[in-house]
């Protein structure tokens, strides 16, 4: 096979290109942030009653709104599909004009801007809490080094303030390919065992840009602010839903703090493999033309599909931060609520009777006398 140049005067978004200033960023410090989300009317009227159509796209996660031009979302419009994203994940919209800019400022309202360290930035300073994906199509997916159970992830975890409502428009766009996965945090973890929930409540674990560090310097590029490494719990609440997700990822996750090494990784290799195999509780999404896709980093893990060799594939993501993941421990004290479980609260919405007694330990195996 021939190779392929890419030809940066015959491409039509040149200026959103990705570039890698060498300059210096400070370190982050801890924010805080009050989520929109709960200033949400529940009912959710004004964004749902503008829509032309709803549609769930799963039972359990994402929804698509149809007829709405985020460009000109009200106040409480904003505030509404902050708490859309926070219970079901993903909120798709299509055939979106918004440029990047539209976005960025949108973003701005749900919190500050994440600015990442490695990943490329369009040149405009203005646009410097961009995050770039860009693939130019010359070179085929790399088969060989790529872990499918490493794909799936929630953006830079390793930060002290994580990512909250997370919007992407993908500008150059395969005719097929290149679709982007969800997965529910909130539905991976009631899905185990009320002890095991209960155990992995108490653990911490380290978040580290050590890899993605790394690959960046052996790529030659400018490392704009030192790694980064944050202690987070393995299990946070969210603060809009009061709903428990699990939070560790393949992509920045290193290991469980305070365990033996041999414990962590059997841990955290379940988990992970939880995270990839449980496709009840996932959605994909095509991109297209004009889709933006929102969707919140606190309660969803994404992953990306590489299938659209050999052509380009260009998307910019605005990344608002939000709080400091908070543990149950933390929520129920700081707040003075019980932290909510998934499963139970669907069978709520369902009307089933729930019990909230946690299952007794078995002394005896069954059947014995």
């Amino acid at each position: 096979m021939a190779h392929k140049v890419f030809n940066v005067q015959e491409y039509p978004h040149p200026e959103l290109l990705p570039t890698y200033p060498k300059v210096d960023y400070d370190p982050h410090v801890e924010l805080k942030v009050q989520d929109k989300g709960l200033l949400a009317d529940p009912q959710m009227k004004s964004l749902l009653g503008a829509a032309t159509k709803v549609d769930r796209l799963t039972p359990d996660i994402g929804t698509e709104i149809q007829g709405v031009d985020i460009r000109h979302l009200t106040d409480a419009q904003k505030n509404e599909l902050a708490l859309l994203a926070a219970q079901r994940g993903v909120v798709v919209f299509r055939d979106q004009p918004a440029t990047i800019y539209d976005m960025v400022e949108l973003a701005k309202y749900f919190g500050p801007l994440h600015i990442h360290s490695t990943t490329g930035i369009p040149k405009d300073p203005a646009l410097n809490g961009v995050h770039i994906v860009w693939n130019d199509g010359t070179k085929p997916f790399d088969r060989i080094n790529y872990d499918r159970a490493n794909g799936w992830h929630s953006d830079q975890t390793y930060e002290i303030n994580t990512p909250g409502l997370t919007s992407l428009k993908v500008i150059t766009n395969p005719e097929s390919g290149g679709d982007t996965l969800w997965c529910s945090a909130y539905a991976v973890l009631s899905s185990f065992s009320p002890h095991f929930q209960r155990y992995l409540e108490s653990l911490s674990a380290l978040h580290s840009s050590d890899k993605q560090k790394a690959q960046a310097i052996e790529k030659g590029v400018y490392i704009r602010r030192p790694q980064t490494d944050c202690i987070h719990p393995v299990v946070r609440v969210h603060p809009v839903t009061g709903m428990k997700a699990l939070f560790v990822n393949s992509g920045y996750t290193r290991r469980i703090v305070g365990v033996p090494k041999a414990e962590s990784d059997a841990i955290l290799n379940f988990l992970f493999a939880q995270i990839a195999q449980c496709n009840e509780y996932q959605v994909r999404v095509r991109w297209g033309d004009n889709t933006i896709c929102f969707w919140d980093n606190r309660c969803v893990f994404h992953s990306a599909t590489f299938d659209y060799f050999p052509t380009k594939r260009h998307g910019l993501r605005a990344t608002p931060v939000g709080e400091r993941p908070m543990s149950v421990e933390e929520y129920e004290k700081t707040t003075g609520k019980a932290s909510l479980d998934w499963y139970k609260e669907k069978m709520r919405a369902l009307g089933e009777d729930v019990d909230d007694e946690e299952p007794k330990a078995v002394s005896k195996i069954a059947g014995a006398d």
